[in-house]
């Protein structure tokens, strides 16, 4: 029975798919980083043009590099016509200074280093043209150039690096800047839209950057600065209804308008435009204060973050030691020929060690593949033979030793994140938000708890969170029920610790890989939020769930590879759902079967859940020697007296 919400979600899933795959991913990049680069060109201060897809580039490495400069390229040819040379002689020197430094570790400790490479470049070309070219710009815009390009610089760095709000906002500043000279039609600039969601939905210092920008473009006699501010105090009174601080820049233009006696409507759609856009943002966050004793704590955790972060570029950036297979061999002439009893008057054994080394990696060595005649062929293809098998042992070893390492980057990359969530979450003052609903859970299982594979939790995480985590452990008996257990118990610790589900789970599929317990056990995973009823699971390996709401049940989930298969490769598959209009939510083991729970769910989709929990497993247990366990999860409303 194919529903509304069964199309709903394969849509959502494909989505999610297309959004997920790489290709898709690196072509959207390739597109912003061209645009970018495109879009910052038009910026201009009293028609001349300015170097910020240099400062773009310069705080870039590698191909998106490339990237910006062609964006740059196009848009100054675009935006300047004739008169686009001395952008193009920024964006070449520019790429010829990227190749140039590229990622090497002293633009890491010199961060200086790359706004001063901009600002070289701006004052070399810029001599240039007045040199060669005979161009009049003045020595204050000339300066004010210089200064540009490097500011720009660091502050596109800090910015990409999310190190610091103020380059944030200087960024913003800068982007609105650019984005005044495009008009996308006559009554539409992309400044004026930009501006106004800045207004309504960005910081202050971000909003009045803005406006300041549209002044220093001189698109309009209006003080737009003054507009963006005033629009940005109307979010302060008290009892301000939110569908007018959408539409707060238009008005608050009408009225700067009638109080200057200017009137010109070009801005007012774009404004109005911005306050639409900003309805589609996120809040804004505010800037945690450090304070007393919490203060200290967020700059000790801060520190530690710090210090997992350079562990593991450390750890990145440590080349992996090859295999000297010269040395193999010369140990294969040592073993050959060393006792060998024609080695005084052979003549072969320095052809011995000056083989290529590739001969150790072909299979099934015989006297065609040596490279020469030798009297005790036997002996020298024998030793060849056990070399190749210490290759083998090496080889494996290393790829061994790479994944512990892999295992190693990952856990220092979700300690400094958590760490560095838990320090911003400190300062932060949000108002105290209440479960709106409690969770209820019933389990059954074919088996006790000690002979059952099939592991069970439900615990409360960290502020409103709530986790169900069914572990199957493969087989049956002791073992699958060991696995089971501590699969289960890890995830239990780390959830509950605060750690993110996404990090857990891939800690758990390291652990797995490591211990060379592939497939040991499957995680099906469900996490709640109690404070607005939806939540999402995550499945790796388990047998499908099932969704029972008034339109049906909804199958979620296909069969996948177990953890443990792989440190670098993720192969769970997330899924989310809403439980607060009464679904209820059934997470089975493989030990049920699935089209029998399938079925029943749809005959009794309003069952009590212990009930329901009993009757699938009774229905559904394809097999007494298999372990089976239902779980059934629903929320009701527990609202705040």
């Amino acid at each position: 029975m194919e529903t509304i919400q069964t199309y709903m979600r394969r849509g959502q899933t494909v989505l999610r798919q297309v959004r997920t795959d790489r290709r898709f991913y690196n072509a959207l990049r390739v597109a912003i980083y061209i645009l970018a680069g495109f879009l910052l060109s038009a910026a201009s201060i009293r028609n001349l043009p300015l170097p910020l897809p240099l400062s773009l580039l310069c705080a870039s490495a590698g191909w998106p590099s490339v990237c910006i400069a062609v964006g740059g390229v196009l848009g100054y040819w675009h935006f300047w016509g004739s008169g686009f040379e001395q952008g193009i002689m920024w964006l070449a020197s520019g790429m010829v200074a990227v190749l140039i430094m590229g990622d090497r570790p002293v633009t890491e400790r010199v961060p200086l280093l790359r706004p001063a490479v901009a600002a070289l470049i701006t004052a070399v070309v810029g001599l240039g043209c007045q040199i060669w070219l005979g161009d009049t710009t003045s020595v204050p815009m000339y300066l004010l150039r210089l200064a540009l390009a490097a500011g720009a610089t660091r502050c596109f760095d800090l910015t990409a690096r999310r190190k610091d709000p103020i380059a944030d906002w200087l960024s913003a500043g800068l982007g609105v800047l650019a984005l005044a000279q495009v008009m996308i039609f006559r009554y539409v600039g992309l400044g004026y839209v930009a501006a106004g969601a800045l207004a309504v939905a960005g910081a202050f210092p971000a909003a009045a950057l803005a406006g300041l920008a549209l002044d220093l473009a001189q698109i309009t006699a209006m003080p737009m600065t003054a507009v963006v501010c005033v629009c940005f105090f109307l979010r302060l009174l008290p009892g301000c209804k939110r569908w007018l601080l959408y539409v707060a820049p238009g008005v608050v233009y009408i009225g700067v308008m009638a109080a200057c006696g200017k009137w010109d409507m070009y801005p007012l759609t774009g404004l109005l435009l911005g306050g639409g856009v900003a309805f589609l943002l996120p809040g804004q966050k505010r800037i945690a204060h450090r304070r007393g004793e919490t203060g200290v704590v967020q700059v000790r955790l801060e520190m530690v973050a710090n210090t997992f972060s350079q562990t593991q570029q450390l750890l990145l950036e440590a080349p992996e030691l090859p295999v000297d297979l010269q040395a193999l061999l010369q140990r294969t002439e040592e073993r050959a020929c060393g006792s060998c009893p024609c080695k005084k008057g052979c003549r072969n054994r320095e052809q011995v060690r000056d083989m290529d080394p590739l001969i150790l990696r072909k299979p099934l060595l015989d006297n065609e593949d040596l490279p020469f005649q030798c009297r005790k062929s036997g002996r020298l293809l024998q030793e060849l033979r056990r070399t190749q098998e210490v290759l083998r042992t090496m080889v494996a070893d290393r790829k061994k030793q790479a994944e512990y390492r892999s295992a190693l980057i990952q856990q220092y990359r979700f300690l400094y994140q958590y760490l560095q969530t838990l320090s911003d979450s400190l300062g932060s003052r949000t108002g105290r938000t209440y479960a709106r609903y409690k969770p209820v859970v019933s389990f059954c299982a074919n088996r006790k708890r000690q002979e059952n594979g099939d592991r069970c939790f439900s615990f409360a995480g960290v502020g409103h969170r709530y986790y169900v985590v069914l572990c199957d452990g493969m087989g049956t008996g002791l073992g699958a029920a060991e696995e089971g257990r501590v699969a289960g118990e890890m995830l239990k610790k780390l959830l509950a610790a605060g750690f993110p589900a996404e990090h857990a789970l891939q800690s758990l599929n390291s652990l797995c890989a490591l211990r060379g317990a592939a497939g040991a056990a499957t995680v099906d995973l469900c996490e709640l939020e109690l404070d607005s009823g939806k939540g999402c699971i995550y499945k790796w390996g388990a047998a499908p769930s099932y969704l029972l709401s008034a339109l049906g049940a909804e199958k979620i989930g296909t069969a996948t590879p177990p953890p443990g298969l792989s440190v670098t490769e993720s192969r769970e598959t997330a899924h989310r759902l809403s439980l607060r209009r009464g679904e209820t939510l059934v997470m089975l083991s493989d030990g049920v079967g699935g089209e029998d729970a399938l079925r029943l769910c749809f005959a009794a989709p309003d069952t009590e859940p212990e009930e329901l929990a009993a009757m699938l497993l009774e229905a559904g247990g394809r097999a007494e020697n298999d372990d089976a366990t239902v779980a059934v999860v629903c929320l009701q409303p527990d609202l705040p007296r």
